[in-house]
């Protein structure tokens, strides 16, 4: 389950189904298993992954870290990039530009003349029978929003418009990959996390 570990970084490998941060529940969620894992009391994740989908989290083990991580997140200094099983004929290659709209529990793809809605940026690119995407805003549901609007519903999402499932409460969507400037080293960084073994094949 463990990427990456050093004095000031943790990147983990999130299992689909599982909370990223604790929400006042019994429900599991990563971050606790990390201030396990590592004998920590101060672990924070710098982003978050839904519940239904697994791949990278990456969790600062200091404030000063946490701090810098979050300030370069919002400077567009990372990269992530997510594969995704989805329905449909997705395109080769495009960038998909929307407005999103954030419901209680769902996001909606509106017109940019809706009050309070987002604008909302990602690259697609098919790789094998996977969609490559590269995230350019961070919207809450943001990819899987996008995808269902262009006919392609991640496989297993039934809120965004899947027919087909996977066992509950995960989805074929996977962070695969993080790039990132270390917060403290200040040195490049890329974090991996292989595929699952709940996505489909072909």
């Amino acid at each position: 389950m463990i990427i990456y570990e050093d004095n000031h970084l943790l990147a983990l490998n999130k299992p689909a189904g599982i909370l990223t941060q604790p929400s006042g529940t019994a429900q599991e969620n990563l971050e606790e298993i990390g201030k396990s894992l590592i004998k920590t009391k101060f672990l924070e994740a710098v982003h978050r992954l839904d519940k239904p989908v697994s791949g990278v989290v990456l969790f600062a083990k200091t404030k000063k870290a946490l701090s810098r991580l979050q300030m370069a997140m919002r400077d567009r200094q990372s990269k992530k990039i997510y594969l995704a099983a989805v329905s449909g004929e997705p395109p080769l290659e495009e960038t998909l530009t929307n407005f999103l709209l954030k419901g209680e529990h769902k996001t909606t793809v509106v017109t940019s003349e809706t009050p309070g809605a987002k604008k909302a940026i990602l690259h697609v690119k098919k790789v094998g029978h996977l969609l490559e995407i590269i995230l350019v805003t961070g919207r809450y549901h943001q990819i899987r929003a996008q995808l269902s609007y262009i006919g392609c519903p991640i496989i297993g999402d039934v809120k965004y418009g899947s027919l087909q499932s996977l066992k509950e409460g995960v989805i074929a969507l996977h962070h695969r990959t993080l790039h990132l400037v270390h917060p403290v080293r200040l040195s490049p960084l890329t974090l991996e996390a292989p595929l699952p073994p709940h996505f489909p094949k072909k």
